[in-house]
């Protein structure tokens, strides 16, 4: 399954550069990491009230593996959805290019559980469908369309 990597946005909230992002937010993400790599759990964790699970991708450069915290939202029987929005700004997220650059290189880890996933980009309807959907459950995902493209 290919991943299509859509043009960078015209408009997006600001973000600060990888390397300052991860130094102000690596002991947070490290905190968060170990709580959700717990092998005991049996419940997939919350954060800001809405789940989050542990996403590893293979790096589209550096060919290393990457672990992020990220709110993975359940939508039926084995299936999971992500929003590649990189809290609202222009560009897209690292881990993003490194699952449309190795989509068969990508695992989640939800309640002590870890599997390598199938990855799809939905479009059009069924990309706007599922965006409500996740939306309804983290209702911070839902100013991000005004805020960018």
């Amino acid at each position: 399954m290919s991943i299509r990597i859509p043009p960078r946005g015209t408009r997006g909230a600001w973000m600060p550069s990888g390397r300052v992002f991860r130094a102000v937010t690596k002991p947070f993400f490290s905190r968060e990491l170990a709580r959700l790599e717990d092998r005991e759990a049996t419940e997939q964790k919350l954060f800001m009230g809405f789940p989050v699970g542990v996403v590893t991708t293979v790096g589209s450069r550096t060919g290393q593996e990457h672990k992020h915290v990220l709110g993975v939202f359940p939508d039926g029987a084995e299936v999971w959805l992500l929003i590649a929005s990189n809290g609202g700004a222009q560009a897209h997220p690292h881990w993003f290019i490194n699952i449309a650059k190795n989509p068969d290189k990508v695992w989640l880890q939800i309640a002590g559980r870890r599997f390598r996933v199938n990855v799809e980009s939905l479009q059009g309807k069924e990309r706007e469908d599922a965006y409500a959907r996740v939306a309804a459950v983290g209702r911070s995902y839902a100013g991000y369309p005004k805020k960018t493209d």
